[in-house]
């Protein structure tokens, strides 16, 4: 009678946990259908928005606990965000990491080290996408393992600069070198740290170990007072977050593929791929915004003070709102945009290709590392290639006004300068969604049709400036300007 007793009890609790599991299914499925977006993007936003309970959880509880309860903690939650989204995927992030204790540990600080550990992590991210790609933009566990992979590649050839003879070291390569051994329980907490793990920020291990122990706080001895900096990004984050859901309805890039964008007239296709272009970038923010809420209250975003004592609480910034929303130029967007993924880049990629003796070179080499970086789709390429294109010209432009002394004076003409603001937010927002098309499409079918339907406006227009300026510079910049520029 036991025996039957404790099977039937097993018998509810099992149906119990599978109705449970089938009312969380409905909810979400028509939370999302209300809120008309995927059940997947549901599930994303939840768990961004998780950090904050996590995060108070951990200054109230943890901040200044041992360094293994803090480590578990950012472990266990971020394995809990991982499988609530991706289910048993998980798996992929946790064997990378495994894997990456194991290269430190058996390879030490070696250039050996280094080179295993971006060819296994590349072609790892490499084959998921090879294997799970759609011709649409699907969230999949390849979306937090693009930021892990930046995370584990910084890892080791941070390891690695911390062998070497800190002289031998630049002032931002001896700020980041681990001079310590990792444990595999510390590598796994820096790896799944609940405010980064699904769509960064990147940071380094260095100011991660100083999280844990309890540095990274504008009061000494007390928990940081990161409160009202957080809610700031919140609700920053919040408001892009309700002007994406009250306008991504209504400016898609999939009307760019029908019929009745292609009959409307040429200004009118060009005005909606530059409405489209600034709006598509909104989603990006909203994520960076919330997440660096997140990590400012747990204090990781913590940067010092200023002169004045000030706090700064900008570590983990993603995005620098106003420049980003007033900047007229492309170089401007860049800066302000997906900020430390950027800085890693730079710090990782662009300066370790010094020996190549070429800036537009490794510049050209970091952008295809880019491109490659977010998939294999050749809308990637082909997104990054106008970058390089449109910010070589931008410079051009910009050093010809710069030396011209006709142009440098019809610049600073006063009641002019509205009308050259308009001019300049113009054609930056155009051919940033004449760039964001490839990024967002994908396919060459798609971003080729809808390149067609403007006559590669883009392509042309920049290219042309490409060949055109130089000689324009020489026939306008006079001779001795350039002699003084050579001395």
């Amino acid at each position: 009678m036991a025996s039957s007793a404790e099977g039937d009890q097993t018998t509810v609790v099992a149906l119990v946990g599978v109705l449970q599991a089938g009312f969380q299914e409905l909810s979400l499925n028509k939370l999302a259908t209300a809120l008309g977006a995927s059940e997947q993007a549901l599930r994303l936003i939840i768990s961004i928005f998780l950090g904050y309970p996590f995060a108070l959880f951990y200054r109230h509880y943890l901040f200044y606990k041992e360094s293994y309860l803090i480590h578990l903690f950012h472990t266990f939650t971020g394995l809990s965000i991982a499988y609530f989204n991706f289910g048993n995927q998980l798996y992929h992030s946790l064997l990378c990491i495994v894997l990456q204790f194991l290269i430190l540990r058996l390879m030490g600080r070696t250039i050996t080290a280094v080179l295993t550990t971006f060819c296994f992590q590349m072609v790892y991210l490499l084959a998921g996408y090879y294997y799970t790609a759609t011709d649409n933009y699907d969230i999949k566990w390849t979306m937090p393992h693009c930021v892990l992979t930046l995370k584990l590649i910084g890892l080791a050839v941070d390891y690695f600069d911390g062998g070497k003879d800190q002289n031998s070291l630049s002032s931002e390569q001896q700020k980041y070198a681990i001079r310590g051994v990792p444990s595999l329980l510390e590598v796994a907490g820096f790896s799944y740290f609940y405010g980064a793990f699904l769509v960064g920020p990147q940071f380094s291990m260095n100011h991660y170990m100083k999280l844990v122990q309890g540095q990274l706080t504008d009061i000494p001895g007390k928990i940081p007072s990161s409160t009202i900096p957080a809610l700031k990004r919140l609700s920053l984050g919040l408001v892009y977050l309700v002007g994406y859901t009250l306008l991504s309805p209504h400016i898609t890039e999939d009307y760019l593929l029908t019929e009745d964008y292609d009959n409307h007239p040429f200004w009118f296709r060009c005005m909606y791929m530059l409405i489209w272009g600034k709006f598509v970038l909104y989603k990006y923010v909203t994520c960076w915004l919330v997440t660096e809420g997140v990590c400012i209250l747990t204090g990781l975003g913590f940067n010092g003070f200023e002169e004045k004592g000030k706090a700064k609480w900008d570590a983990c910034a993603n995005m620098k709102v106003w420049l980003f929303e007033t900047n007229p130029r492309f170089t401007g967007t860049i800066a302000s945009f997906n900020i430390n993924t950027n800085a890693w880049v730079s710090r990782y990629f662009f300066k370790r290709l010094k020996f190549l003796g070429n800036k537009e070179l490794s510049q050209g080499l970091s952008l295809l590392f880019l491109a490659l970086w977010h998939g294999l789709h050749s809308g990637y390429l082909v997104c990054f290639q106008m970058e390089f294109l449109i910010v070589i010209v931008e410079r051009q432009a910009a050093r010809l006004i710069q030396e011209s002394p006709t142009l440098s004076n019809l610049a600073a003409i006063t009641v002019l300068q509205p009308f050259y603001y308009l001019v300049q937010q113009t054609i930056h927002w155009l051919f940033m969604g004449y760039s964001m098309t490839a990024f967002c499409l994908f396919t060459w079918d798609k971003w080729l049709k809808v390149y067609k339907s403007i006559y590669f406006l883009g392509h042309i227009f920049f290219l042309s400036l490409l060949f055109i300026l130089p000689y324009v510079h020489k026939a306008m910049v006079p001779r001795k300007e350039k002699l003084k520029k050579m001395e």
